[in-house]
């Protein structure tokens, strides 16, 4: 035979080594036990819907079941059947006349269903059953779905049908009721591996471990994707399959490579990371592709992180996997998250930029600097504990450049390189209000005694909080310093308590002092009534009220409430406490 009729007879791995019964069929145990005991018991449904991603068998279980359904080597239907006899080369085949394949995205309208309905009164020729395998039955037209509806809900005992589609979702709920559904699911990364290993033998080929755990990587559970790549594969090689070949053909970055970029973005060694990507781009790596590759090992070290045990993956080479495990050591849950966050908007970006390597490159810089931007957990929680922060948002390593933040007239040094830390942790250096004793409080010193009670109120304080409130008339006070009487007999441990409370709170030492010499301020309360009696005054001379009492003459004003934005108040109550009620001037 000659050469070119060898090339004539090639038939591509994805048709040579389709299954041809359930036991060849990889990945799907689940469904084939359902149908052999289906089978077996004689407990067949009248209609199938097969689902699942692209490449894992719909069209070929279909086939299967055509096949075993009408296998004349048997008296019945097997689980087993013979794939010689008649029936079985001619399903096999497509051109059995009782086996009836339509495809659904050319033939969507109700004139095709009509066709159908019409045919199926007539019992099969050559076969127990006649079968209609429907494929991507979802393209349907609403019309054609009805139109099938009757017949499918109770169609002639000769009759089965059996439908596959990628979109089960879209599929009317009428439709699925009336079906036996079967999902079948994405091949496992190990199967899929040893099966090809096993193909490639059978070919006479050589394949490298590495180069088949790419394979099965970048086909996402789909073996005709798989069988696809590895006979292109073999074409690229002359028969024997490299990683590195393999790499090529997919334009993929070596993954020890895109690890080490990894961990040099988030080292914020922005130089070597930028080298890093010049050469793999070089090397013919697309930028979009590395982006996605470093998208899956920040997905990878954080399910690290969270599930230990996902390190022992098929895919993750020995290397990889202690590599990765020091890096989900090292990171904080925050930096991972917000890399993955840059790194999604990233390669959306990357894929409509004019120059996709320069998007790239800006997306790893932008990690680059963001990567010794502290937890925002972190920053909220020490603002609302009064504290303030300084961070060292400088240039990454390699950038050059320090930061120098001043607080409360102090200098901080924030950061000597402005970088990262080794440790990958954010660079950051808290300045608070501390004591002589260098405690870190959690709360500044109140200005005034309405902040103070507000303190015990925030701290849930609420016994202290009342007695403070309702029962203290204040003679003096200064921050860390309070003297006043009572209108009623406190406990006998109640300066004490106090004490503590600020203590813990501020940090300072508080002198208190209950005098029964001057009889000093109204309580909070009393003042608090005062103001409301005001206000209420006030508001019952504006023109606009006496206008609506007038006309409503059973109304009633129940409260008057300030309507200026919160923050006005507040700035209003801060600059009440800075000035002196005697003098009127500012007190610093």
């Amino acid at each position: 035979m000659s050469e070119t009729a060898k090339q004539a007879e090639y038939r591509v791995l994805a048709r040579k080594y389709r299954p041809s019964d359930f036991g060849s069929l990889i990945g799907q145990e689940a469904m084939v036990r359902t149908l052999s005991n289906a089978i077996d018991t004689g407990r067949l449904a009248h209609a199938f819907v097969l689902t699942g991603v692209r490449g894992v068998g719909k069209t070929t279980t279909a086939r299967i079941i055509a096949k075993a359904l009408n296998c004349t080597a048997h008296d019945g239907p097997s689980i087993n059947p013979c794939g010689e006899c008649e029936n079985c080369k001619s399903i096999a085949e497509s051109r059995h006349v009782d086996v009836l394949e339509m495809d659904a995205a050319s033939r969507t309208g109700v004139d095709d269903i009509r066709e159908i309905i019409e045919s199926v009164r007539y019992a099969p020729t050559n076969a127990r059953y006649k079968i209609y395998i429907i494929d991507e039955v979802h393209m349907l037209s609403k019309n054609a779905f009805n139109a099938l509806l009757k017949t499918l809900e109770e169609p002639p005992e000769h009759v089965k049908f059996i439908f596959a589609t990628t979109e089960i979702r879209k599929l009317p709920v009428t439709v699925l009721s009336r079906c036996q559904r079967f999902d079948l699911k994405r091949v496992e990364a190990d199967t899929l591996i040893a099966h090809l290993a096993k193909l490639v033998d059978t070919e006479g080929c050589k394949a490298e471990d590495g180069a088949l755990k790419l394979i099965a990587r970048a086909a996402e559970g789909s073996v005709r994707d798989s069988l696809s790549l590895l006979d292109q594969a073999i074409a690229h090689g002359a028969g024997e399959v490299s990683e590195g070949q393999v790499r090529d053909m997919l334009g993929l970055a070596d993954r020890a490579q895109v690890l080490d970029l990894f961990e040099q973005v988030m080292k914020g060694n922005i130089q070597e990371a930028l080298a890093t990507l010049r050469s793999q781009y070089d090397a013919g790596a697309d930028p979009a592709v590395v982006l996605n590759d470093l998208l899956e090992v920040t997905h990878w070290l954080t399910r690290l992180k969270v599930t230990p045990e996902t390190g022992t993956d098929t895919l993750v080479s020995e290397a990889e996997r202690k590599q990765g495990g020091a890096m989900a050591t090292e990171l904080g849950m925050p930096h991972l998250t917000r890399a993955w966050q840059m790194l999604l908007k990233g390669v959306g970006e990357v894929k409509v930029a004019p120059s996709p390597i320069a998007a790239a490159e800006m997306v790893l810089i932008r990690m680059a600097y963001a990567a010794n931007l502290p937890n925002p957990a972190d920053l909220v929680k020490q603002m609302q504990n009064g504290g303030t922060q300084a961070v060292g948002g400088g240039a990454p390593a390699g950038a050059g450049g320090g930061n120098v933040t001043a607080i409360g007239g102090n200098q901080v040094q924030a950061s000597a390189a402005g970088g990262p830390t080794a440790n990958m942790q954010s660079a950051q250096v808290v300045a608070l209000h501390s004591n002589d004793h260098g405690d870190h409080p959690l709360h500044p010193m109140p200005i005034d005694f309405e902040k103070l009670v507000a303190l015990f109120v925030a701290e849930k304080e609420p016994t202290l909080a009342v007695v403070l409130k309702d029962h203290v008339r204040l003679i003096s006070y200064k921050p860390g310093a309070i003297s006043f009487n009572t209108t009623r007999k406190t406990p006998a441990d109640f300066v004490m308590r106090v004490k503590q409370c600020l203590k813990e709170w501020t940090g300072a030492d508080w002198n208190i002092t209950i005098t029964k010499e001057e009889e000093g301020e109204d309580t909070l309360r009393t003042k608090e009534i005062k103001r409301d009696q005001k206000r209420r005054e006030e508001a019952l001379a504006e023109p606009i009220v006496k206008a609506l009492l007038s006309a409503f003459p059973d109304a009633e004003l129940l409260a008057v409430r300030d309507a200026r934005p919160k923050d006005e108040l507040m700035v209003e109550d801060a600059i009440d406490g800075m000035i002196d009620d005697e003098t009127g001037d500012f007190d610093f």
